[in-house]
């Protein structure tokens, strides 16, 4: 008698709920820190007002004050921690039709971006609880690679037996390479179980093998292939028309293999393409006309599912209520890294950062969009606002509105006039059913280089251009728009990704974020700080904007920082408060209890001490190299001496991540690196030959020394390959701290 009761009770429940996380104690640091910095900023200014203007002083009251402000932003990101917590089995006992999803994959380079590692991520993505027919993977290969595309082709054929073996047995980590590196475990061992196992297992290793024959023989493979690569024949991969192969087709039967298409846009020397972002809105074009799912996925190349899940726990988000269906812009997932190096050597993980600044921003207007494991609302990304059903005001927009706003094509026009539809009635796609063939000649059209010309794209709909940190961008300007965003950390992570396993692949990555956040920083229309004056960002938002916007500008005053100590040292002058007064201790419980925090922070997150350090040493690198480089490329830009390039990050395969050594080549960050080293150890120097007050700038410059103690090593290993600094980087900086020795020497005698 009560089932009923109890059936209807559960499909009432919500889909998710929002936990409040407390930590006193970090808070109670965070206020410490604070004062502290308050402190020692006023300290500066009584100093220079009882003793007059010092051009030291003031460079240290500047830099002070600088991270002061930083401290504030970072209290305000974090200070409103929360987690969300979602129950997919609620919502297969809704009795609801789910919403078709297209996920979109990207990749530009097979050389850097090996096709083995996105034929991973691709099968994962085909495999996930989802029915097969609500699912579209299209991948763009901005390189125009027939690798590629053959990598794709004989990977859809292991798809056929790998997704039915996935699904039967109910395997969780579904990207091939990570399932086979160990040995089965499974409740049903059974002999057909190790039978289907050990068949899989040799049809992936023929796979592999396959592909790397493919990637070797670059002569004679496409032949014995049988595959038709006629359309990649003489053509250039930065010109050449747009190609776009339906691998397969779903005939809307759900236990099929979801639609597999493969996309690469056309490209021309007299037509800037937007790198990523160009990609993207490509994939939402070619999507619109083809399936016109109303949300999409997003994943990176080397990002395969780890939760299979993952796009049910996004559904329970998206279906929660008819609240969030009109309030929630998109849901981010973090991004978590396999067999990462242990503890950290390169600080690319970012564990804290997740746990931490994350977590607090979930707690404001939700969190950034990082540019990859990210559902978007497709009707977000045509600009429509929250509680609003339609995009233009009056709902009978007129052709040449929707010309002006998404291009000339008429078929993807209808489509996105479909898109803004009722989000209850739209859960299929773009009407009437049909095979996707029919509209490949509009998704050809909608994929050219040109079609961007005089239309909204980049500007106010799809993704964003004016910076290579496109994702960022984007999330903002959906943000000032007024939608908000959540954030799923599940267990176990939704995406697993490989994270740069060498310093250059790291430092490349953090300039790229460098430049591409001051970018959106500089922005004369999405700058944060109009978003909340003339948009609907909320300030706190605005805020935890500010906090990553400024990485870039944090490597100047932490640079300036950083040569105050030799410069006291080699002048026999000071900085800090000497031994004989109370002020002393500001600095050094400022150091103490930052470190301690920082420490109690790493402990807490089950990380080791060696990782603390080990992040503690990057975070100087990354500051002072690959930061400042960032910035200097953006004012080079602004100067209209340098266009602004995307620079591709190696992906590396598993077997590749075996270096814990730091790795150099003849890179100008390594000549920033080394000078300051040699700085440091020429002041210590000094300060032995001639004793002085200088304490605390002695204890600086020890710090310093062992933050960029890898360059000393790679000093010593001079002329011993990849591990030693080059000739050219060691010369540069030797000439460089002589003569910032030599202006000090001159300093003092003026």
């Amino acid at each position: 008698m009560n089932c009923p009761k109890k059936l209807s009770m559960a499909k009432s429940l919500p889909l998710y709920e929002k936990l409040i996380i407390k930590r006193p104690t970090q808070r109670a640091l965070d206020i410490a820190i604070f004062i502290l910095l308050i402190s020692l900023v006023a300290y500066r200014v009584l100093l220079m007002y009882n003793h007059g203007f010092s051009h030291l002083q003031t460079i240290a009251f500047l830099c002070e004050f600088w991270f002061s402000f930083v401290w504030f932003l970072a209290i305000v990101t974090r200070w409103n921690p929360v987690d969300f917590k979602t129950y997919p089995q609620r919502l297969l006992k809704r009795e609801v039709e789910y919403p078709a999803v297209d996920i979109f994959v990207t990749t530009a380079d097979p050389m850097l971006e090996p096709p083995i590692i996105t034929v991973n991520t691709v099968l994962s993505l085909m495999a996930l609880d989802y029915p097969s027919n609500k699912l579209s993977c299209y991948v763009s290969d901005d390189g125009c690679s027939p690798l590629t595309f053959y990598a794709l082709n004989e990977a859809l054929n292991f798809a056929k037996i790998w997704i039915p073996f996935c699904k039967k047995y109910d395997v969780q980590v579904r990207a091939p390479f990570m399932y086979f590196s160990t040995p089965p475990h499974h409740l049903h061992s059974s002999t057909q179980f190790q039978y289907d196992w050990k068949t899989l297992k040799v049809e992936y290793e023929k796979l592999e093998r396959k592909i790397k024959e493919a990637e070797e023989n670059r002569i004679g493979w496409h032949e014995e292939s049988g595959i038709d690569l006629a359309a990649f024949s003489n053509i250039s991969t930065k010109h050449h028309p747009s190609i776009i192969k339906i691998l397969w087709e779903n005939k809307e039967v759900s236990d099929e293999l979801p639609h597999l298409i493969y996309v690469s846009r056309e490209k021309s020397f007299k037509h800037h393409h937007h790198y990523k972002a160009g990609a993207m809105n490509v994939l939402t074009r070619v999507s619109g006309v083809l399936t016109n799912a109303p949300y999409i996925l997003n994943v990176d190349c080397d990002m395969f599912v780890n939760n299979p899940q993952v796009v049910l726990h996004a559904m329970c988000v998206f279906l929660n209520s008819k609240d969030d269906l009109e309030d929630i812009g998109y849901v981010q997932t973090p991004q978590c890294f396999y067999d990462g190096l242990k503890d950290d050597p390169f600080g690319n993980q970012l564990v804290v950062v997740f746990e931490y600044s994350a977590r607090g921003i979930m707690g404001l207007q939700g969190p950034f969009y990082s540019g990859t494991g990210c559902f978007h609302r497709r009707k977000v990304l045509y600009a429509q606002f929250p509680h609003h059903t339609i995009y233009f005001l009056d709902g009978k927009a007129s052709e040449q509105e929707l010309i002006k706003t998404f291009g000339y094509s008429k078929t993807f026009a209808k489509s996105a006039t479909y898109a803004f539809k009722d989000q209850n009635t739209n859960t299929s796609g773009y009407p009437p059913k049909g095979l996707l063939n029919n509209n490949l000649e509009a998704a050809n059209q909608v994929a050219g280089c040109g079609y961007e010309i005089s239309t909204s794209w980049g500007s106010e709909i799809g993704w964003m251009y004016g910076s290579t940190s496109e994702d960022v961008l984007t999330g903002l300007v959906i943000q000032t728009r007024g939608w908000r965003s959540i954030f799923l950390a599940l267990n176990p992570p939704a995406f697993l990704g490989c994270a740069p396993s060498q310093l250059v692949a790291s430092l490349t990555q953090q300039k790229r974020w460098a430049s591409g956040f001051l970018q959106v920083l500089l922005n004369r229309r999405h700058c944060p700080i109009f978003g909340t004056l003339f948009g609907k960002l909320q300030w706190k938002q605005c805020a935890a904007y500010l906090w990553i916007l400024t990485w870039g500008l944090r490597s100047i005053p932490e640079l300036s920082y950083t040569l105050l100590p030799p410069y006291c040292l080699i002048t026999n002058s000071s900085i800090f408060p000497t031994v004989k007064e109370r002020a002393i201790f500001i600095p050094i419980f400022l150091f103490i209890i930052y470190n301690f925090q920082q420490l109690l922070q790493y402990k807490e997150t089950g990380q080791s001490i060696r990782a603390w350090w080990n992040n503690q040493k990057m975070g100087r690198v990354n500051t002072m190299c690959a930061w400042l480089f960032g910035v200097w490329d953006v004012v080079l830009k602004f100067l209209g001496e340098r266009e602004t390039a995307f620079e591709v990050t190696k992906k590396e395969t598993c077997s590749e991540i075996n270096l814990r050594h730091f790795t150099f080549d003849e890179s100008p960050m390594f000549v920033l690196g080394t000078t300051i080293l040699l700085l440091q150890l020429i002041a210590l120097f000094i300060r032995l030959e001639r004793p002085g007050s200088a304490v605390l700038e002695v204890v600086c410059s020890i710090w310093l020394l062992l933050c960029f103690w890898p360059f000393l090593k790679g000093i010593f290993m001079f002329g011993r390959g990849r591990y030693g600094l080059s000739f050219s980087t060691i010369y540069k900086s030797v000439a460089i701290a002589l003569l910032f020795v030599l202006l000090c020497q001159t300093t003092t005698m003026n």
